[in-house]
């Protein structure tokens, strides 16, 4: 297994940088309150399947409180569509009204408070201090669990740990948006079953840990 070194690191961001220069999430959203509950329904599900079913929801549920008058039950009927819909409905439905409860309907800047919320885990706290907030934070998904370990930039197998080692790893310039360029690379370029290795910026640092 191969750990690429700090100027390969560099290098790698530096390529997928110039490829992409302003890179965003894929979930549409029309405000941070929407982005949250688009992060929480997104866990087992594709970006554009969580899309197809809250463009309709966003027209009618944009606020915590429009989402509490919605009601859980009308709720799973805009979701039904996406995986685990009813205990998805159920969070967002108890985020919300946390929301209204204890932040005055603002989402909460420390992840502390973000992991607090029901069906709010680390690496949704981390796109929401990411995306909205702007800190530098590395959200870890299926994507980058596999990226990592292939690029040899980790090797630990916990989201947290991984997230860890890569906000030590990333140069400082690179870290706000570190996580989009890695995610969008794996969901288009370096996929699962067949990474387009022809194709990709960085095929000649890559050590395809992983591949034999």
């Amino acid at each position: 297994m191969i750990l690429l070194d700090s100027r390969s690191v560099e290098l790698v961001f530096e390529r997928l940088s110039a490829a992409n220069p302003d890179p965003r999430t894929e979930l549409v959203s029309v405000n941070d309150y929407t982005l949250l509950v688009a992060v929480v329904l997104s866990a087992q599900m594709t970006d554009k399947g969580v899309n197809r079913a809250t463009e309709t929801l966003f027209h009618v549920a944009d606020t915590p409180g429009k989402m509490l008058a919605l009601g859980e039950e009308s709720l799973r009927g805009y979701i039904k569509s996406i995986n685990l819909y009813p205990t998805k409905a159920r969070h967002v439905i108890a985020l919300s009204r946390m929301l209204l409860e204890r932040f005055g309907g603002k989402i909460p800047s420390t992840r502390e408070d973000l992991e607090s919320l029901p069906g709010v885990g680390g690496k949704t706290a981390s796109v929401i201090l990411n995306v909205v907030f702007g800190k530098p934070t590395i959200p870890v998904d299926t994507h980058l669990l596999r990226l990592s370990r292939r690029l040899g930039l980790s090797f630990s197998t916990r989201p947290r740990d991984i997230e860890s080692d890569l906000l030590k790893l990333v140069p400082g310039r690179f870290l706000q948006s570190a996580h989009h360029w890695l995610l969008l690379h794996g969901r288009y370029v370096c996929v699962a079953r067949k990474p387009r290795c022809p194709e990709c910026p960085i095929a000649d640092l890559c050590p395809k840990n992983g591949l034999d």
